[in-house]
């Protein structure tokens, strides 16, 4: 005789509560797969949302290779194992989370709406699982942390678990600036990205003449910071005292620019369209955010300036690796950008298995870059990740539903891979490994 089992599986819990709603007729708002999700979320997106979420490097062969390394993998699943208490759980940086997974940090969602940031953050809490927060947000990090704790404190949690993106500013003021104020929020590591000294060829960007940046959407980390504000005064003081006038076209595509900035720089509206500081703003960023000459001694030097754990995302070379851990780096995210950066790069799982081989478990190693559901999640870990890193889905759930939305595609990921877990014969992750699978 069997026992019913006591044990909460996020999996069933799912399942069960749109099984539930299915019986009055109420299907999913957000679709439960990958494929209806990205045709829903593209819908509901602009031409110039879609265009910088969703684009890719070139003919975006990056991003197919990213799914083709993860699909060259087959699951072969092992039966009659007790499988009726599973465990989730994972321990990164101290911290214990519930499940393998994280938000990954997407630039400009505030192209999707005003308070992406603030909303993926809150979505991300209500589940315990972390957000990393973008360097290139919409949302100054503080608005973003305050929020998360709100929530975690409603379910009676501790502050919720966040990260922070940093690029490397040419102008080292902000970059202090920057680090200071993620150990402020009480981030809990931060993640320099490696491959983005300067932005890849993207054509369905190019092609609308679309920068986000330009219209100050996904800045405003730097707009809400003092050193990037006093570089902003100096910059208009100095163009002042030399006599210089910006040069104006008027169009209206101009015109719609300066909307933007005001709107989406700090101050009020009105004043915003007739004060330098909006454009100022604007062209100091794109003169200082990123720094090509970033190299391993900066690394090596980050150790000294803070407290956090460091990550290093970008890192797809096995010498790479071991250059990061034996220069005491906490965490590699291997990653190719979503295949935004570099068409024809290799794909990011395929790289994982290198890189976890090298790092032998030295650090944190987390997969960023191509999944989309729990089946992958459920590769990434078995090559030898110990996390997995969601991107364009909690986007797309963001487009569809707002902070609802990204909390769905994420439940729906921990779940598909909970019942992955638990259908394959496995009972937690320390006994997740290669062994699981089978290359085709």
């Amino acid at each position: 005789m069997t026992t019913p089992d006591p044990v909460p599986h996020p999996g069933r819990e799912r399942q069960e509560d749109v099984y539930r709603a299915g019986v009055f007729g109420h299907r999913p708002t957000v679709p439960t797969n990958f494929t209806a999700l990205e045709r829903l979320a593209r819908r509901r997106m602009s031409d110039r949302a879609w265009a910088y979420v969703a684009g890719g490097a070139g003919e975006g062969a990056g991003m197919t290779r990213n799914r083709e390394a993860l699909d060259r993998w087959a699951i072969v699943p092992r039966v009659l194992r007790d499988t009726s208490r599973r465990d989730l759980s994972v321990e990164v940086f101290g911290r214990r989370l519930p499940a393998p997974v994280l938000l990954a940090p997407v630039g400009a969602a505030g192209l999707i709406r005003p308070d992406a940031d603030v909303d993926i953050g809150a979505a991300a809490a209500a589940l315990g699982v972390p957000y990393v927060f973008s360097n290139q947000g919409s949302a100054p990090m503080e608005d973003v942390a305050a929020e998360m704790d709100r929530v975690a404190a409603a379910r009676g949690a501790d502050a919720a678990p966040r990260w922070f993106q940093l690029y490397w500013s040419t102008d080292d003021d902000v970059v202090a600036s920057f680090i200071r104020r993620a150990e402020a929020i009480g981030a809990d590591a931060l993640v320099v990205t490696l491959d983005t000294t300067q932005l890849g060829w993207r054509p369905q960007d190019l092609n609308l003449g679309s920068l986000p940046f330009t219209q100050a959407i996904g800045i405003a980390q730097y707009t809400s910071d003092p050193a990037f504000r006093s570089s902003v005064r100096d910059r208009i003081a100095a163009a002042k005292a030399a006599g210089q006038r910006p040069e104006v076209e008027v169009t209206v595509g101009a015109v719609r620019t300066l909307l933007s900035l005001a709107r989406h720089v700090p101050g009020s509206f009105w004043r915003n369209l007739v004060s330098p500081v909006p454009r100022a703003s604007v062209e100091t960023f794109l003169d200082t955010y990123s720094r090509p000459s970033l190299c391993w001694a900066d690394i090596e030097g980050l150790r000294q300036r803070t407290r956090l754990p460091i990550v290093l995302k970008g890192i797809l070379h096995p010498d790479d690796a071991r250059h990061a851990v034996d220069l005491g780096v906490d965490g590699i995210v291997v990653s190719t950008h979503g295949g935004r950066q570099i068409d024809s790069v290799i794909g990011a799982a395929d790289a994982l298995v290198d890189v976890a081989a090298a790092v032998d478990g030295r650090a944190t190693v987390i997969l960023d870059s191509g999944v989309r559901g729990g089946a992958d999640v459920f590769k990434a870990l078995a090559l030898g990740a110990d996390a997995v890193a969601i991107g364009r889905p909690h986007v797309y759930g963001l487009a569809v539903d707002g902070r609802r939305g990204v909390q769905s595609v994420v439940e729906n990921v921990i779940a598909e891979f909970d019942i992955t877990m638990g259908l394959a014969g496995i009972t937690s992750l320390a006994e997740l490994d290669a062994g699981a699978l089978r290359r085709l």
